[in-house]
Parts: structure tokens; C-alpha cells; sequence
């Protein structure tokens, strides 16, 4: 019995210095975000709302609308009028793959005015902001009045969130990183 459990370990521990995961045993494992086609722009729903709990968040949200995984960018694509530059991911993280399951929907939040001290002086005022699920796609226009800011939306350092299991939790990683207070991923 002692043979048999250090030969599984042993090859579970092999298995992940090679960089590959053991198979789970009961049915295929998952494909990975590199092995689905990117999920295309007609086949998703892109939403933006402001955020009931926090005054200056937007809250947005992706839905697959097919009957297929694919796969979206892991931070959402996020752009303010005629500015250049999109919000920045918090926490910083490179671009990748996210799986989008069959029917599923993902969410984010994202900050469009810096607390910072210079924010007041430097902010510039929009009125539409774009969203897309991946920088590749044109994304879902939204318009400053749709979004709870009739005299326009006023934008500097605006950061987003990865792509999260709920609104919630987007809202939760997005207060823990503009704070100081954590280091999240999706």
C-alpha cells in the first residue's frame, strides 16, 4: 500500500514540474482557453450599468449567447469617447485567455475617476463609453446619460477588474485593489 501511494505521488509531482496536469479521472478534462476558437462579437452580450452599491463604478457584464465554449480576453476592453488608452487591469495582469462556458456570463467593475489628488484638475468628461469583451472586437457603445451621468462620465486613471463569476465579487476585487488591500485574480 506505502509503494502504491508514493508511486502516485511521485507521478502526480512529475506530472506538474513538467508542466502538465494529471487527467481527472472521471470524464475529459476541461479544454483549456487555447484549445477554443475566440468567442465572435455577435455571439455575445456585452452590458455596462452603474453600480447600485458604489457611487463612480460601472459594472459590466459578458453573456455567450451559443451553445459552445469560447473564449473572451481575461480583462475586459474598456474606452472613454475620443481618449486614447483603455482602463488598466487591477491587478496588472498581462492579456489571456478567458473560457466563456456555453450560455454563461462573466462581470467586471470598473473605476472611470482616480481618488488620486490631481484627479479634480486633470479629469476629463465624456459622453459614451465603449465596452468589449476582447481588444480585438469594436465592443457595445454606451452612452454617459445611460449610465447615470447626464452632464457626461468623468474619466482619469480609470481601472477594471479581470472578468469575475459575479457582479459581486467584481465589485469586491475592484474595492480590494483601489484601496491597498489585496492582490485578486479571477
Amino acid at each position: 500500500m506505502g509503494v502504491r501511494h508514493v508511486t502516485a505521488a511521485a507521478a502526480a509531482a512529475l506530472a506538474l514540474t513538467a508542466g502538465v496536469a494529471p487527467v481527472a479521472f472521471a470524464g475529459a478534462p476541461a479544454a483549456t482557453p487555447a484549445a477554443l476558437p475566440r468567442c465572435a462579437e455577435l455571439d455575445l452580450t456585452v452590458r455596462a450599468e452603474p453600480s447600485d452599491a458604489t457611487d463612480g463604478v460601472l459594472m459590466l457584464s459578458v453573456r455567450n449567447d451559443t451553445a459552445k465554449d469560447c473564449v473572451v480576453d481575461r480583462v475586459p476592453t474598456v474606452t472613454y469617447g475620443e481618449l486614447d488608452g483603455a482602463a488598466l487591469p487591477v491587478p496588472a495582469v498581462p492579456h489571456g485567455g478567458r473560457t466563456l462556458g456555453a450560455h454563461d456570463t462573466v462581470y467586471a467593475a470598473v473605476r472611470s475617476l482616480s481618488d488620486s489628488d490631481d484627479a479634480a484638475e486633470q479629469a476629463r468628461v465624456v459622453t459614451s463609453v465603449r465596452v468589449a469583451a476582447s481588444p480585438d472586437q469594436d465592443g457595445r457603445a454606451f452612452q454617459a446619460l445611460t449610465l447615470g451621468a447626464p452632464a457626461g462620465l468623468e474619466v482619469w486613471e480609470p481601472v477594471t477588474t479581470q472578468w469575475q463569476p459575479s457582479a459581486t465579487r467584481a465589485e469586491e476585487v475592484l474595492h480590494a485593489e483601489v484601496t491597498g488591500r489585496g492582490s485578486y485574480a479571477a
